[in-house]
């Protein structure tokens, strides 16, 4: 993401014309709402039953991605306020309140004897009191966990006054049900705590083990077959991610998250399978109509295929059904700016980026070129510099600020270029541009010499 005078944007080559924002209005007849689902707290329990917590957050993250009403907030974005051991109400409502959600899902679950003892809660921020309460208590035999979780996010919703059809319901129902195997069960949860507690390498592969192990339980395990497939996809196993995304949809061929994830795959691929990507976002989206993130993705295919009305139409669609992604809105600052010619739109698209994200560094490297492209260095300056302190070692930021301080400060721009050669030099495909540092740093220390 550098740039030199005379030359666009680094990131201008990789620009794909996006959509434009709007909001469409039947299809906001049901008012999105951010909800943040967490595991539920097992500190209570013996060590080896904390999975519990866990796998409560899945069932009701399943049962809820059913309906158009809810979006919930991914874990990375949970993951940004820092780690949390347990989560107790105090940390909930904190969390909740920085990531300005709508609602928290959290609760506790105890022993009682052989039986659990699980107390859902509820926090809704814009409620008159937007205190937590608390739903009706769970006690449920070991042998019945399942079955008796399963209606659990249907009461959720209904607590949160949404009315469900019939048909609502029965799908929420199924899809809390994933398995009917406990031990199945118990394994993908426990995967989905490596993943969680080791984001990387170390949790991904111990994930991919446990995963196998419940499919081996129980083979019909939909939603552990397309979790493996993303774990390998994670791991850069891209065949093996595709086998298992394949066999998802052979088992279940109404469930549409593996075909969203072929049509990721698709558009990563080397040369880019742009047709095939359309139509795996579009099968997902015959599924789930209100799969916001198939219509991103939908987008991105469209729009890298030159398909500009297309894209413009999913990301629509996109921003109607989620319009807390920050992504759709960092992609709207780059085409306002860079196609459009739009700053106050640019720039407000970029901001809302980053206050949905501020951990954002792409939207925070747009929003500083167009700020430098304006003139208005200082401001181009202190974006750069947030994105060094949350990624030191972000070579664009530190080659554009050292272009930035060439304008205001020439002694600085001395000592910001030769911060980015130490840290680039050491880096092969910043070969080209170190080169370029070079010679500006000669420059720059001719002219002050002069």
């Amino acid at each position: 993401m550098m740039r030199d005078p005379g030359r666009s944007g680094r990131w201008t080559l990789v620009l794909a014309a996006l959509a434009v924002l709007a909001w469409s209005g039947a299809d906001a007849a049901t008012k999105p709402r951010a909800v943040m689902i967490v595991p539920f707290d097992a500190s209570a329990l013996d060590r080896e039953e904390h999975w519990l917590g866990e796998g409560i957050e899945e069932i009701l993250a399943l049962g809820l991605a059913q309906h158009a009403a809810f979006v919930q907030v991914d874990r990375a974005r949970m993951r940004s306020v820092g780690r949390v051991e347990a989560w107790g109400e105090p940390v909930v409502v904190q969390t909740a309140r920085t990531l300005h959600v709508d609602a928290a899902l959290f609760g506790r679950i105890e022993r009682k004897g052989t039986d659990y003892v699980i107390q859902p809660k509820l926090l809704e921020l814009k409620s008159p009191s937007s205190e937590p309460v608390a739903l009706e208590p769970l006690t449920v035999p070991e042998a019945d966990l399942l079955t008796r979780l399963a209606p659990l996010p249907a009461v959720y919703a209904r607590t949160m006054k949404l009315t469900l059809t019939e048909a609502e319901a029965r799908r929420m129902d199924k899809a809390s049900l994933p398995t009917r195997s406990l031990k199945a069960f118990e394994l993908f949860a426990r995967a989905q705590m490596a993943v969680s507690q080791k984001p990387g390498q170390e949790g991904n592969e111990a994930a991919v083990d446990l995963l196998a192990r419940a499919i081996e339980a129980d083979p019909n395990f939909v939603v552990a077959q397309y979790t493996l497939g993303t774990v390998h996809q994670e791991l850069g196993n891209r065949w093996k991610a595709a086998a298992q995304f394949r066999a998802s949809t052979q088992l279940d061929p109404q469930y549409p998250e593996p075909y969203k994830a072929l049509g990721d795959l698709f558009l990563a691929a080397p040369r880019r399978l742009f047709e095939q990507a359309v139509e795996a976002y579009d099968k997902a989206i015959q599924l789930r109509p209100f799969y916001g993130e198939a219509w991103v993705g939908l987008g991105e295919a469209k729009a890298a295929k030159g398909d500009v009305d297309g894209a413009i139409g999913a990301y629509t669609k996109a921003l109607a059904f989620n319009p807390i992604n920050p992504r759709v809105h960092m992609s709207l600052g780059k085409i306002y700016y860079a196609e459009k010619g739009l700053y106050y739109e640019s720039v407000t698209s970029y901001k809302k980026a980053i206050d949905l994200d501020p951990t954002a560094v792409e939207a925070r490297m747009g929003l500083g070129e167009v700020y430098e492209d304006k003139g208005l260095y200082k401001e181009a300056m202190e974006e750069y510099k947030r994105v060094i302190d949350l990624d030191g070692k972000h070579t664009g930021a530190m080659y554009n600020l050292a272009l930035v301080y060439e304008k205001v400060d020439p002694k600085e721009a001395v000592a910001q270029w030769e911060r980015y050669i130490t840290l680039a030099s050491q880096l092969p495909s910043e070969k080209d541009w170190v080169d370029v540092a070079r010679q500006h740093l000669r420059k720059l220390k001719s002219q002050i010499k002069d």
